[in-house]
């Protein structure tokens, strides 16, 4: 098969012919506009899923130096 983005000389001279390439140049555009759908929307997945870890990591990070605070400042109580 030929480059499918390049005019042809049957192409030039046939109505028909050219109809037919024009055809199959969009089928290859749907598919590949198909295959860029699936993975833009399975990278706004993992976005989403790094998003949620992050928050997590973030959330849980935040509880530990609020129990080590805790933990320091009743430390310090005990011994006065």
């Amino acid at each position: 098969m030929s480059d499918l983005g390049e005019t042809t000389e049957i192409e030039n001279s046939s109505l028909p012919a050219h109809v037919s390439i024009c055809s199959q140049r969009y089928k290859q555009l749907e598919l590949r506009l198909i295959t860029l759908e699936v993975r833009m929307e399975s990278v706004q997945k993992e976005i989403i899923d790094s998003q949620k870890s992050l928050k997590t990591t973030i959330i849980t990070s935040a509880g530990s130096i609020v129990v080590a605070l805790i933990g320091v400042i009743g430390t310090i109580l005990t011994k006065f």
